[in-house]
């Protein structure tokens, strides 16, 4: 099994809010990131595919296909966007990096698979700070 990785970037504000919550306890839930205006990071996506290398290309999966199709299917939709107005399969859900990360596993791994049909999205990485990442390999 081979594992190829590509690296994405985007950048988005959202807000950690529970609407069911006072505003008191999505500040102490929460901190400065429940705040009234909004905050933002830089976020970094690893996509890892695995697969075994096709025999005439030797590829997992063409990188260029991937990189194309990371940036149509999650990048152009997230970046300098809003996550918790903009962003239409984050409507009604917590915008942590735990729930973005899955959802973006929904989008990516039947998409991967219909390019590359012996190939499979193995994990996701997505840092929201340097210090701060989550990984998703779609349990």
């Amino acid at each position: 099994m081979v594992y190829i990785c590509r690296k994405e970037h985007f950048n988005a504000a959202h807000k950690l809010y529970n609407p069911n919550w006072s505003p008191e306890k999505n500040a102490e839930v929460f901190g400065p990131c429940a705040n009234a205006n909004w905050h933002g990071h830089n976020f970094e996506l690893i996509v890892t595919v695995k697969g075994k290398p096709d025999p005439e290309t030797g590829f997992v999966m063409d990188l260029k296909a991937l990189s194309n199709l990371i940036k149509r299917e999650v990048v152009d939709k997230l970046d300098h966007k809003n996550l918790n107005l903009d962003v239409d399969f984050m409507q009604g859900k917590m915008t942590s990096c735990e729930i973005l990360v899955q959802e973006i596993w929904k989008i990516l791994a039947p998409k991967i698979k219909e390019k590359a049909p012996n190939a499979d999205l193995h994990k996701l990485t997505l840092y929201e700070t340097h210090q701060n990442f989550v990984e998703y390999m779609g349990e």
